[in-house]
């Protein structure tokens, strides 16, 4: 008898590549065009012509355009230290340290801190560098379901007996939800659990809170949490990430972070730029104002039109249609009006839950929002009065 041929790695790709265009969830990449939507640059700082101007005098200025090497080793320089100290003030802690990115940071931060042994609370819509960070420590995990409170505290008390640490771990406002977190309510649970927590502010970083300085400053609850997470490709328009919190937790970040010892520094005019772009987000009210009136009109006319928005309260605001066909006709047919936008379908988001997710910025104006929500509406209209029945659901 022959012996079977064994599948190739390539083949394997293939099959597998296959088999997510089958399900309508094969991905690609592609540029924007048109109103762009899809943009995490909420105040609208990456064209802002004094960022560039802050960016382009910082690498004429610089002796050096590479870094040349890890912060502990030729790397470090004067003007990451100072902007740490700027980005320690930002948020209200008392040091900071920065990362290539917000995934690097997240990961560094959790994979080092939590031990075998600890357990960590984690809330179900959390972002993927979460997840990742709370895999490679080794500790047991409790995921709890998403802002289920409730649930969170039975979780601790249950584990009450733990000798190890508990730890909460949770965004501040969710990136496919865009609901913002109860801090009130879950600094409380922490405190009676004696539980600590970790916040990842990646898209409250220069949009919420005083300043733009996130929801645990607008609760003023910097110094009652372990570390805040704080990204700068968002809303700072700049690269990279920062854990904010004790001078001890980053000494021990910079002793035991691997996404950190192990990196090559970014080179010292990127530290300027993020410096400049924090300047201009400390005085950006109108540009936050903004933002929160035209997210509200959207999701107004969303949901007087019937349309699920879930419990966006930020802007981030999603439009739950449910399966992948009709989040792909709606996407196709709002980029036909002009609209950058991308269907999020799993496992991205949870089976059953694909949706058109608006990421709104300050460049977005009221009547960009108007006829985007009717774009929407006579989408998703067309698509059900042509489908077969059942075959397209919201």
């Amino acid at each position: 008898m022959a012996k079977a041929s064994k599948e190739t790695m390539s083949q394997r790709m293939a099959r597998e590549l296959d088999a997510l265009r089958e399900q309508s969830q094969l991905r690609s990449l592609e540029t924007t065009a048109g109103i762009n939507l899809i943009s995490n640059d909420y105040l609208g700082l990456a064209t802002n012509p004094l960022l560039k101007q802050a960016l382009a005098e910082a690498a004429s200025q610089t002796e050096l355009t590479g870094s040349t090497g890890s912060r502990l080793l030729s790397g470090n320089s004067r003007a990451w230290e100072e902007v740490e100290a700027d980005f320690a003030a930002f948020a209200g802690t008392e040091a900071a340290l920065y990362f290539s990115s917000g995934y690097a940071a997240n990961v560094g931060l959790l994979s080092s801190l939590l031990k075998p042994g600890d357990i960590v609370f984690s809330d179900a819509a959390n972002h993927a560098s979460l997840i990742d960070g709370i895999r490679l420590s080794r500790a047991t995990k409790v995921i709890y379901p998403h802002a289920d409170l409730q649930s969170l505290e039975n979780e601790l008390r249950k584990h009450a007996g733990s000798p190890g640490a508990r730890v909460i771990v949770t965004e501040s406002v969710f990136s496919m939800e865009g609901d913002i977190i109860s801090l009130d309510a879950l600094l409380g649970i922490a405190n009676q659990c004696g539980a600590e927590l970790v916040i990842d502010e990646a898209h409250a970083t220069g949009v919420c809170g005083p300043q733009g300085r996130g929801v645990v400053a607008e609760w003023g609850a910097e110094r009652d949490v372990l570390a805040i997470v704080h990204t700068c490709g968002k809303a700072l328009a700049s690269a990279g990430g920062f854990v904010c919190g004790s001078k001890t937790l980053r000494d021990y970040l910079v002793n035991h972070a691997r996404t950190f010892i192990f990196s090559t520094a970014a080179p010292p005019y990127l530290a300027r730029q993020i410096q400049a772009a924090l300047a201009l987000a400390l005085k950006a009210e109108q540009e936050r104002t903004h933002l929160r009136e035209i997210a509200s009109a959207l999701r107004d006319a969303l949901t007087a039109a019937g349309h699920n928005c879930g419990a966006s309260a930020s802007h981030i605001v999603p439009v739950i249609l449910g399966s992948n066909e009709l989040a792909l006709h709606v996407a196709s047919a709002l980029q036909r009006e002009g609209f950058a936008v991308r269907a999020i379908r799993p496992p991205t988001v949870p089976r059953g839950t694909a949706r058109i997710r608006i990421s709104l910025t300050a460049k977005i104006s009221f009547e960009d929002v108007h006829r985007l929500a009717a774009a929407i509406d006579a989408a998703c209209k067309s698509a059900r009065s042509a489908a077969p029945a059942g075959a397209v659901h919201a």
